[in-house]
């Protein structure tokens, strides 16, 4: 079902944008990256977070981790990952396959000021098989994110 909100959600908003449905798995930034045959960074991995009471979906580059000294700063708590149970729950996405678009329920959206070192990222599309090529800009104004800054490069 995950995939089909996705499709809607472009569908209604963006008609213009497609889902890329792969043979392999897109799960992790890395057999993402392959599969789509771009640098890791592109790959807009999308975050589960609690914030208090509430639930936020951070989108960062995939080449990065959260800074826990910027998160803090950022949104006044240190970072909590939902647990792997709630992700789906909460997002309606499964785990390999969340992103910030077609959500089961309104949930605040972040993106990272990261993703604008690229000129198209590739979220995932509501699939541990699928992904979105969209600029980062038109990635945020789609899902009315803010733009934050809070990761920091692997090292």
């Amino acid at each position: 079902m995950s995939l089909q909100s996705v499709k809607a959600f472009f569908s209604h908003h963006s008609p213009d944008l497609q889902v890329l449905e792969l043979a392999s798995s897109t799960a992790t930034v890395a057999l993402a990256a392959e599969a789509l045959a771009v640098e890791p960074g592109q790959i807009a991995k999308s975050l589960s977070l609690r914030v208090g009471e509430e639930v936020i979906v951070l989108v960062v580059r995939g080449d990065a981790r959260l800074c826990n000294r910027k998160y803090k700063q950022q949104f006044g708590v240190k970072a909590r990952m939902l647990e792997a149970e709630q992700v789906e729950q909460h997002t309606g996405h499964p785990i390999g396959g969340v992103c910030p678009f077609g959500l089961s329920q309104p949930l605040r959206v972040y993106c990272d000021e990261s993703l604008k070192d690229f000129e198209v990222v590739f979220p995932a599309g509501g699939a541990v098989n699928a992904a979105v090529r969209i600029e980062p800009e038109r990635l945020a104004t789609l899902v009315n994110a803010q733009w934050v800054d809070v990761i920091q490069p692997l090292a």
